[in-house]
């Protein structure tokens, strides 16, 4: 596990994802104001990446064709990892 001081301090942190980032599955679904807390941090900047474990919110508002698509693959839909920059502070 990566260490806080090394990724600013981010897990625990909620976080929404940044305008214009699709998910790096799929590319035709936006991640786009989805909310949720960062659960691991790993990587060095620049290449720091963020696992998110996604909010009620943001679960119960997932298209369906985006939870049946990771299930039919065998990914887990309920969290992600994408760079650090894909992401910021939640409100």
């Amino acid at each position: 596990m990566a260490k806080k001081k090394a990724s600013g301090g981010l897990e625990g942190a909620r976080v929404r994802v940044r305008a214009g980032v699709m998910s790096p599955e799929f590319s035709d679904v936006s991640f786009a104001g989805w909310t949720g807390t960062v659960v691991e941090v790993s990587g060095k900047p620049p290449a720091t990446k963020v696992v998110i474990e996604w909010d009620g919110d943001t679960l119960g508002h997932m298209p369906p064709d985006y939870i049946a698509r990771c299930e039919a693959q065998q990914l887990f839909y309920q969290m992600a990892c994408l760079a650090e920059g894909d992401v910021e502070p939640a409100a």
